[in-house]
């Protein structure tokens, strides 16, 4: 499976629920080229409009593998899966790239897009993004001071931006 697997769509056509793909289904925050990327496991972000584009907002802290993919870039993507693959999405939330090669551990199959971004043939539904703006966390920004909760660890996400350049969804069979 390919992306001729896929077919593009307009972002204004997507299926489902953004709230409970992104909080309970989780997807695959993916950086780099098919020669060398990584993926992780996000339940973090958004979707909107933002300067006239229709845009992901995408987390990764700094100690993150992935964080290095996404700062040498300028694409990254966004990959839903279907609930039967959840174990890869565990897998993938658990272990770094660093130690595992999550590709081998999992079973997941790479893919790129004609852009040369990296996606999984596995994916329903896959966001190529193109970065546009990105800003780190800033604690004294909190205006509700149990967010900090979040960060015992004082290890503050970045915040990517992201245009929507290309929604693919996986045919039907």
């Amino acid at each position: 499976m390919t992306e001729s697997a896929f077919i593009e769509i307009n972002h204004t056509e997507i299926q489902g629920n953004p709230f409970k793909m992104i909080d309970q289904e989780w997807f695959l925050l993916t950086a780099g080229t098919l020669q060398e990327f990584n993926t992780m496991t996000a339940s973090w972000g958004g979707l909107g409009i933002l300067w006239n584009k229709p845009v992901v907002f995408a987390f990764v802290r700094p100690q993150r593998f992935t964080y290095g993919f996404m700062e040498s870039g300028d694409l990254f993507t966004l990959s839903f899966l279907d609930e039967i693959h959840r174990d890869k999405l565990n897998f993938c939330g658990k272990y770094s790239g660093r130690d595992v090669n999550k590709i081998v551990s999992t079973g997941l199959e790479p893919t790129e897009t004609s852009d040369g971004s990296v996606y999984f043939k596995q994916a329903r539904l896959v966001f190529q993004c193109r970065k546009i703006y990105f800003d780190d966390i800033d604690p004294s920004n909190f205006l509700i001071p149990a967010i900090q909760k979040n960060y015992p660890k004082h290890d503050y996400h970045r915040m990517y931006i992201g245009e929507i350049v290309k929604c693919l969804i996986r045919k039907e069979k």
